[in-house]
C-alpha cells in the first residue's frame, strides 16, 4: 500500500541516517521509512525505532518527566450506538431493531449513565469517556422521538447535560467524542468537559467517496469536513485528541499526508493533545470481516514515523488492547509515550473483542520497558498547569482537584462531585474601571497584551497568506477612465443596479472621478435623508476588556492580569448609566470583550441592570461574537438566547465583529473565529426576533476592493430577506498598536481616497436597501468625516461619551464630541444637524432640553466622572 514503489536500499539508508541526525524529514522520505522491516540489531526497523525513541525520550525529559509513560483511568459511557454513518468496520454501531430486540433503548438513560460514573468513581477512575454516533436523530425518527420524549432537541444537547451531571455527582471529568462538531458546537461543548476528541482517521478522499470504500456512506468522514473540526477545535482552544487509523485501504503516502495534517494543525494552534495511531483490527459481522489485520512490523514503523514527523512535544498514543501484551515493548521502542484511557469497569465499546489490560499488567510492561506508569488527567499536564484558555472556568474546579503539581493526577484520589454552575459576581472585581479617561491622558501601560507572542504567534504564514492579496489590490485608475464613466452613467440611473466590476472601477476613481463619483452619491443621500446630518446623544460602555479570543487586529483585548485590564461591577454600570441619562443620552452602546470567567447569565444581568436604572433608555448592545459567547454558556439556541435578551431589556444589537465577510480574510484577521455563516445566522436571527441591528465594515488591513463588494453584496442578500439592519457603518481600520500591523502583515489603513470612494459606493450599492450611512468620527477625524458626509453619508454616529476600542487601538481623534462640537461638523459643510434617537425618529422634548442644559453639557463636556 504505497503511493511510490518500494524504495531502493539506498534510500532507505539514506533516510535512516536522516532521522538519525535529527534532521526534518519531508514527506517522501517518511514515506520511505514507512518501509522499513527487520528488527535484528542494526535492520532498517530497528534503527527507525531507535531513532524514534530517542525524539521521544528528548520531549519527555524537557517536560520534566523522563521514562514516564501515561494512561488515563476512565469509564467508558456509549450514550448512543445510533448513528447516521455507515463504516463498514464498525461493529460500535447498531440499529433500532437490534435495540429493540436486546431490550434496550436509543439512548442509556441518565440514570444508567450516572450508574456507570458514580462506579467508575468509587474505584478511582477520573475520566468519563462519552462515545456516541453521529447525529443519529437524522437518520432514525426512534432517536428523535427519544430525544423529545425526554426534552433535548439533539443528541449533542443530551450529551452536554450528560456532561453536566457527571462532573456535578461525581466529579469524573467527560471526555467528550461526538464525532463531527459545528464551530459553534464545539462552543456548547467546551464549558462541560475536560478535552474533547474526534479520530481524524485518514485523509484519503477516496476512501469516502468512492463505492466500496470504507466510509463510503458515512457523511461524517469526509476528510475535509474532519479536518475542519480539527481547525475549529484549535480555534476555540479546546485540548483535543485525535489520530489516524491505519490499514483501512490507505496506502503509505496518505498515512504520511494525514500525519502532516495533524501536524500542521497543531502548529498552528497548540491544541492536539495527543495523537492516536491505531491498527485496523478485522472485526466479526462487519462488511470488512474479510481484510488483514494490520501487519505487525508495518504497524510500528507507522508509529515511529509519526513520532519523527510530530517531534519531541507530541504525545504519541497506541491503544494497548488493540496489540498483545508481548507487543507493547515494542510500541515503546517506536516512540509511544501514552496509552490513553484505560478502564477498570467498563470494556472498550468500539473494540469489544479485545479487552483492556489490568492496570497492574500495564504497568510491569511498561516497567519492563524502562518505563514508568503514572496516571493522567483527561486533559494533558500542559494544559492542566495552564489552564487559560484552555479550561473553561466552571470546569477547571473539577481538574483542579484532581491534579497534583505536576499536572498529572493525584494517583488514589478519588473524585468528588462538584456544583456545575455560572461563576459568582467573582468576574466583575474591577481593575482599571476609569482607562477610558486614562487612555486619553496617561497613555497605555505597553503597545500590546501581555501574551502577544502566544496568542498571535509566528507571522511569517500570515504574511504569506496575505501576500497575494496585497498584490493584487487595486491602485487608483486613472484620471478620465472610460470604465469609471461608464459606471457612472450606470449609476445616475440604477445606483443599486452595477455590476461588481462596475463597482469595483467606482472604488478606483481618482481625481476628477472621485469626485464625480462624491457628488453622485450625495445626490443620492439628498434624495433619501434630506440635508439632514443627524447624530445620537449616548454612552458606549465597554464593560471589560478582559478577552481570550485573539483576534489578530485587536489592541483592546487583554488578559485578567495585564495592567490594562478591567472589569466594571453591576453598579458601576448602572452608575454609568445614570450618568449618561444626566447628560441627555437616549441611547447606551455597551459591548464587552470575551470574559473566560464571565457567565451567560451575565448578558441577561447587565441589560436588566441598564433598564432598572433607566427603562426609558434604548439599549444597543452585544456583539454577534459576544451572543454566539452567551449562547454557548447558557446551552441555549441563538434565537433562544436573542428572545431572552430582549426579555431583558434589549432594545437593537450593534452588527460588529462583521470585520470583512469573507471567510479568508476573516481567518488572517481573527482566526476564523466567528465564521461568516455564523455572523449572518446571528443578525439574521436578530431581526427574526424583531431586534433591529447596525450593519459594520472594517476595512483596509488585509482586504481588497473586491473584498468590500462581496461583503456589500452579502448585506444587501440580508436586508433583503429580513429588512432589519438600521444603517451601514464603515470602520476604517486604526493600525497604530494592532498586533497584525505590529507584525507587519497588515497595511496601515486606508487612504483618504479609499475612504471617499467606499462611503460613495456604499451609498449606491446599498440603495433601497439600507437608508443611512453613518461615518466614524473616532477614525476619521474631521476633516475625514466632513468629506465622507459630502460623500454619501448622512449620519455622524454618537456623542459615545466613552469609547476604548478604538483608543487602544492608537486612534488620536478622542473618545467624545459634544453636541456643539458635531453641530459643528454640519455646519462647517453647510448642513442642518439634527438630533436622533437610535430608530431615527425624534428624541422627546425632554432629552433634547436635558442634553442642552448646562448641567447636561457639563456632563457631556467632562467626559463622565470616572468612578
Amino acid at each position: 500500500m504505497s503511493a511510490l514503489p518500494a524504495p531502493t536500499e539506498s534510500a532507505l539508508r539514506r533516510a535512516l541516517t536522516r532521522a538519525e541526525r535529527g534532521v526534518t524529514l519531508d514527506a517522501v522520505e517518511a514515506e520511505t521509512l514507512l518501509h522499513a522491516r527487520g528488527l535484528g540489531e542494526g535492520e532498517p526497523l530497528d534503527r527507525l525505532l531507535t531513532a524514534a525513541a530517542r525524539v521521544r525520550d528528548a520531549g519527555l525529559a524537557s517536560a520534566g518527566r523522563p521514562g514516564v509513560v501515561t494512561y488515563s483511568r476512565k469509564v467508558f459511557i456509549p450514550l448512543t450506538h445510533l448513528c447516521r454513518d455507515r463504516c463498514h468496520y464498525c461493529t460500535f454501531v447498531t440499529t433500532p431493531g437490534q435495540l429493540r430486540a436486546e431490550g434496550k433503548a436509543p439512548y442509556l438513560s441518565p440514570d444508567e449513565v450516572l450508574d456507570v460514573a458514580r462506579a467508575g468513581a468509587a474505584m478511582g477512575c477520573k475520566e468519563a469517556l462519552f462515545t456516541l454516533g453521529d447525529r443519529p436523530e437524522d437518520r432514525w425518527p426512534v432517536a428523535a422521538e427519544w430525544l423529545e420524549a425526554h426534552g433535548f432537541d439533539s443528541t449533542l444537547g443530551y450529551l452536554r447535560a450528560m456532561a453536566i451531571r457527571v462532573l456535578e455527582e461525581t466529579g469524573l471529568l467527560p471526555h467528550l467524542n461526538p464525532g463531527l462538531l459545528s464551530w459553534e458546537e464545539i462552543q456548547r461543548l467546551k464549558p462541560v468537559s475536560a478535552s474533547m476528541g474526534m479520530m481524524l482517521e485518514t485523509t484519503a478522499t477516496r476512501l469516502w467517496s468512492e463505492p466500496g470504500g470504507p466510509h463510503f456512506g458515512s457523511p461524517d468522514k469526509e476528510p475535509a469536513l474532519r479536518l475542519r473540526v480539527l481547525e475549529d477545535a484549535g480555534r476555540s482552544a479546546v485540548p483535543f485528541t485525535t489520530g489516524v487509523l491505519l490499514g483501512i485501504g490507505e496506502d503509505y503516502a496518505e498515512r504520511v499526508d494525514a500525519v502532516l495534517q495533524i501536524r500542521a494543525s497543531a502548529q498552528r494552534h497548540g491544541h492536539v493533545q495527543e495523537t492516536i495511531v491505531q491498527n485496523f483490527r478485522a472485526k466479526p459481522r462487519t462488511a470488512m470481516q474479510a481484510h488483514d489485520d494490520l501487519e505487525l512490523q508495518e504497524y510500528v514503523a507507522a508509529v515511529a514515523v509519526t513520532r519523527l514527523l510530530l517531534g519531541p512535544k507530541a504525545r504519541v498514543q497506541a491503544p494497548p488492547n488493540l496489540s498483545d501484551s508481548t507487543e507493547l515493548g515494542l510500541l515503546l521502542r517506536a516512540g509511544v509515550d501514552d496509552w490513553g484511557g484505560v478502564s477498570p469497569l467498563t470494556p472498550d465499546h468500539v473494540n469489544p473483542e479485545r479487552p483492556w489490560p489490568q492496570l497492574e499488567q500495564l504497568a510491569l510492561l511498561s516497567l519492563d520497558a524502562g518505563f514508568t506508569l503514572r496516571e493522567r488527567l483527561a486533559a494533558q499536564p500542559p494544559y492542566v498547569l495552564q489552564p487559560e484558555p484552555w479550561l473553561d472556568p466552571r470546569v477547571r474546579p473539577h481538574v483542579d482537584a484532581l491534579a497534583g503539581p505536576d499536572g498529572l493526577a493525584v494517583e488514589g484520589r478519588l473524585p468528588v462531585g462538584l456544583p456545575w454552575q455560572e461563576p459568582d459576581e467573582s468576574w466583575t472585581s474591577s481593575g482599571r474601571v476609569d482607562l477610558h479617561v486614562e487612555v486619553d491622558t496617561t497613555g497605555r501601560t505597553s503597545d500590546r497584551r501581555s501574551d502577544f507572542d502566544a496568542v498571535y504567534g509566528d507571522w511569517s504564514e500570515l504574511r504569506d497568506r496575505t501576500e497575494s492579496a496585497r498584490d493584487g489590490r487595486s491602485t487608483a485608475l486613472t484620471v478620465g477612465d472610460p470604465e469609471v464613466h461608464a459606471a457612472l452613467a450606470h449609476a445616475e440611473t440604477d445606483p443599486a443596479g452595477l455590476t461588481d466590476a462596475e463597482y469595483l472601477a467606482l472604488l478606483g476613481a481618482d481625481g476628477a472621478d472621485l469626485e464625480a463619483l462624491c457628488a453622485l452619491a450625495d445626490a443620492v443621500r439628498r434624495d433619501v435623508n434630506g440635508d439632514d446630518v443627524t447624530y445620537v446623544v449616548n454612552r458606549n460602555i465597554n464593560f471589560t476588556n478582559v478577552c481570550y479570543t485573539g483576534c489578530r487586529f485587536c489592541a483592546f483585548a487583554q488578559r485578567r492580569t495585564d495592567a490594562d485590564a478591567y472589569t466594571l461591577s453591576m453598579e458601576q454600570v448602572g452608575d454609568r448609566v445614570d450618568e449618561a441619562w444626566a447628560a441627555g443620552a437616549t441611547e447606551i452602546c455597551m459591548q464587552g470583550g470575551i470574559h473566560p470567567d464571565l457567565p451567560g447569565t451575565a448578558y441577561f444581568d447587565l441589560a436588566r441592570e441598564v433598564k432598572k436604572r433607566r427603562p426609558g433608555i434604548h439599549l444597543h448592545a452585544f456583539s454577534p461574537m459576544e451572543i454566539v459567547n452567551g449562547a454557548a454558556r447558557t446551552g441555549l439556541s441563538f434565537r433562544e438566547f436573542l428572545t431572552a435578551l430582549k426579555e431583558a431589556g434589549l432594545d437593537s444589537v450593534p452588527g460588529t465583529a462583521a470585520e470583512i465577510l469573507d471567510d479568508d480574510v476573516r481567518w488572517v484577521l481573527t482566526k476564523g473565529k466567528l465564521p461568516t455563516a455564523t455572523w449572518l445566522e446571528i443578525i439574521g436571527t436578530a431581526h427574526e426576533v424583531g431586534l433591529p441591528t447596525t450593519s459594520t465594515m472594517m476595512y483596509g488591513h488585509v482586504d481588497t476592493p473586491a473584498h468590500w463588494v462581496g461583503h456589500l453584496r452579502t448585506l444587501a442578500a440580508l436586508q433583503d430577506r429580513t429588512g432589519g439592519f438600521s444603517e451601514f457603518v464603515l470602520l476604517p481600520f486604526v493600525h497604530h498598536n494592532s498586533p497584525i500591523y505590529l507584525a507587519g502583515v497588515a497595511r496601515p489603513g486606508p487612504t483618504v481616497r479609499e475612504n471617499r470612494a467606499i462611503h460613495a459606493v456604499a451609498r449606491l450599492l446599498l440603495h433601497g436597501r439600507i437608508p443611512n450611512i453613518q461615518t466614524s468620527w473616532v477614525k476619521l477625524a474631521d476633516a475625514g468625516t466632513k468629506a465622507v458626509l459630502q460623500g454619501g453619508a448622512n449620519d455622524l454616529g454618537g456623542t459615545l461619551m466613552e469609547e476604548t476600542i478604538s483608543r487602544m487601538a492608537g486612534s488620536e481623534n478622542g473618545s467624545l464630541k459634544t453636541i456643539a462640537e458635531l453641530e459643528a461638523m454640519a455646519a462647517a459643510i453647510g448642513r442642518p444637524a439634527r438630533q436622533r434617537t437610535t430608530e431615527y425618529g425624534t428624541p422627546p422634548a425632554e432629552r433634547l432640553a436635558t442634553a442642552r442644559s448646562e448641567e447636561g453639557r457639563a456632563r457631556l463636556t467632562l467626559s463622565i466622572t470616572p468612578s
